[in-house]
């Protein structure tokens, strides 16, 4: 059985929010993370989460040049200071590695032991799923958090039917996606080498770093996605107050 590696005193975790995406499907003109949601832009409200927790040492802010001025007055306005803010590139992927760039001198002393990864349009995303999927990253080296799915079928070659229920146990992959952050960077700097872009974190730790183990941790309903103007509808219902 592999020993886990042993923390410094000081160690910390960091968390990589990414907020480089677009309005295009949500039907804005602007990026959907600083549209507002129950008084608060969109990001805010995962920035809010992180910061709030002890756990969590640092908090870097990946975004679109053309979005700097509008993520520094939500940080103004919203969250306050200690939110570190770097730009990201022109994929996912990219962004990531832009955020692990600037987390890199202290992951190399030793100072961050485990990055977790989110996605800003994930507004959500509560303390205690962050608490799990950081706590089986160091137990386990990484986490995923997902929801069973079970109504999947799977489509015949040509779209001429199904061919059945899908394989296996399938899960409905979420963020935050928690590492071990020494092998993270290393396998994103391999990758960045390489040319590879994988469609979330946990794709591009298979590829580069297969010998560490990525562990499922039971996702929320309600960490969905913001993608379509519909989705800002259901947020604004599930933050309302009860009663």
């Amino acid at each position: 059985m592999e020993a886990t590696p042993q923390r410094p005193a000081a160690a910390t975790a960091a968390a990589v929010v990414l907020a480089g995406g677009s309005g295009t499907r949500v039907g804005a003109g602007r990026n959907k993370v600083y549209l507002p949601l129950r008084g608060r832009p969109v990001l805010a409200w995962s920035l809010a989460t992180f910061t709030a927790m002890a756990e969590i040492g640092v908090v870097v802010l990946v975004v679109r040049d053309a979005d700097r001025e509008s993520a520094e007055q939500v940080l103004a306005e919203h969250v306050g200071t200690g939110v570190e803010v770097v730009t990201g590139g022109a994929t996912r992927q990219e962004s990531e590695l832009a955020g692990l760039r600037r987390l890199a001198p202290r992951i190399e002393d030793g100072g961050i032991d485990v990055v977790l990864l989110h996605d800003a349009a994930r507004p959500l995303a509560g303390r205690s799923l962050v608490a799990a999927v950081l706590a089986a990253a160091r137990a386990s080296g990484g986490a995923v958090p997902g929801l069973w799915r079970d109504d999947l079928a799977a489509a015949a070659p040509g779209g001429a039917g199904l061919a059945g229920s899908g394989p296996g146990a399938l899960v409905a992959v979420q963020t935050p996606q928690g590492f071990r952050a020494a092998p993270l960077l290393a396998a994103y700097e391999e990758a960045a080498r390489c040319g590879f872009t994988g469609t979330d974190t946990a794709s591009c730790m298979q590829r580069f770093a297969p010998e560490l183990p990525i562990r499922w941790v039971p996702g929320e309903e309600r960490n969905f996605k913001i993608t379509y103007a519909h989705d800002l509808v259901v947020a604004e219902h599930a933050l309302a107050p009860s009663g």
